[in-house]
């Protein structure tokens, strides 16, 4: 627990699908926490080659990614000790659900989530309904794909709030 012994609170935006607007409201969410005088700060963003999400961080800081060498290749992780450091009230973290590449810290995104929390940072973050474990049998069933990338329920039950996201009927 931080000196205050002050848990972060933990906003979770869960969505029926890919594409239905997560990333976005989130970042839409923590524009508005900046203007309302709030520490806010990106922790990871993918942007999947959505202008419209991209412009949406414009004046949010935006943390460095942490670079991690596993078999001959580089790859770029949320930078937790970072985040840490910099010890914003707000971070932004993209994808609750992903796992790190091996050789980082921790295996799963929502591990290094928990350490932030438990150090007093709230974090605003999302995932699709998809990826919540207990539906992974369910989702296999009806779609034939197997998710690999899943989070416990428990973790998800964990959350201070969870909304969620879906697209307009029209």
């Amino acid at each position: 627990m931080p000196e205050n012994g002050r848990r972060g609170h933990l906003k979770l935006l869960l969505g029926y699908a890919a594409g239905v607007g997560k990333t976005y409201r989130m970042l839409e969410e923590a524009q508005k926490l900046k203007q309302e005088g709030m520490d806010v700060v990106i922790g990871y963003f993918e942007p999947h080659s959505r202008q419209a999400t991209v412009d949406v961080t414009e004046g949010l800081e935006m943390l460095p990614r942490q670079k991690v060498f596993y078999r001959g290749s580089q790859f770029e992780e949320m930078d937790t000790e970072a985040i840490l450091r910099r010890h914003p009230q707000v971070c932004v973290i993209d994808e609750f659900a992903h796992t790190n590449v091996p050789g980082s810290e921790r295996a799963k995104r929502w591990e290094d989530i928990r350490v932030l929390l438990d150090n007093g940072v709230d974090v605003l973050t999302n995932m699709d309904v998809q990826h919540l474990e207990s539906l992974n049998d369910t989702v296999w069933q009806v779609s034939g794909v197997r998710v690999r990338e899943t989070v416990p329920d428990w973790v998800v039950k964990e959350a201070d709030e969870v909304v969620m996201v879906d697209l307009r009927p029209q």
